[in-house]
């Protein structure tokens, strides 16, 4: 109904200790983590915490020059940041739906924009779609996340994942994919036809090709990505 008492406002909203680990949902668009030592997270997405915990910028050679010149090049607009020490963190990424994902040896590949954090036990690595730059809009890669831990991903509205099989290719837009399995390599493809049937310049016209054996999570949304002289609209 939208009205309460405040007592039973309170009661309604109030956090609750779910003893679910290290990363539990809040609430669908609220990652609490339960922190012991250390955890990377997008740059901003703090909404609240308690306890001692240190936030540090990521450094520009904390892992390694080759991903500084990566991030340099690609112009992209999610850096890390490193919250440190025990309490409890609160991240939100206007007000996207969080999705916990625990790792087992598995590796993913993620949408920049849709990574929210994950723990330090991930290996990662910044990956260039290098066919599309100068196509669609900047800021548009991805990161590859590998090993054994938790990491959380967001999406505007709730994901679909599709399989992919050789038998049965899966095509995208890039701007609503949000993550695909490691083993596969997207190619990108463009159709003329669907360009001039939606009327833009760009967008529709370009898709994202999966083919052999996976999976790709999409969301029924269209982020827009701008390069450092812009800004978002998403």
């Amino acid at each position: 109904m939208g009205r309460y008492s405040l007592s039973d406002f309170i009661e309604k909203t109030e956090q609750q200790d779910k003893g679910e680990g290290l990363f539990e949902l809040e609430t669908e668009r609220l990652l609490e983590i339960n922190l012991d030592k250390t955890i990377w997270a997008k740059a901003g997405s703090m909404v609240s915490y308690r306890g001692k915990i240190k936030f540090t910028r990521e450094g520009i050679l904390e892992h390694g020059i080759g991903k500084m010149f990566k991030k340099a090049f690609t112009g992209e607009g999610t850096s890390l940041m490193k919250a440190e020490g025990q309490g409890k963190l609160y991240l939100a990424d206007q007000g996207k739906k969080i999705s916990i994902l625990q790792l087992q040896g598995e590796s993913l590949f993620v949408n920049g924009n849709d990574l929210l954090a994950f723990e330090p036990s991930i290996n990662w690595d910044i990956k260039l779609m290098k066919r599309i730059t100068g196509i669609l809009s900047g800021g548009l890669f991805n990161v590859h996340l590998s090993g054994t831990g938790m990491i959380a991903i967001t999406s505007h509205y709730e994901p679909l994942t599709l399989r992919v099989t050789s038998s049965n290719p899966v095509y995208t837009d890039p701007n609503a994919t949000v993550a695909w399995s490691g083993n596969l390599q997207p190619e990108f493809v463009t159709d003329v036809t669907l360009k001039s049937f939606f009327g833009r310049s760009s967008g529709e016209s370009i898709q994202m090709k999966f083919a052999g054996e996976g999976f790709v999570i999409i969301q029924p949304f269209e982020e827009v990505y701008f390069s450092n002289n812009g800004s978002s609209n998403g």
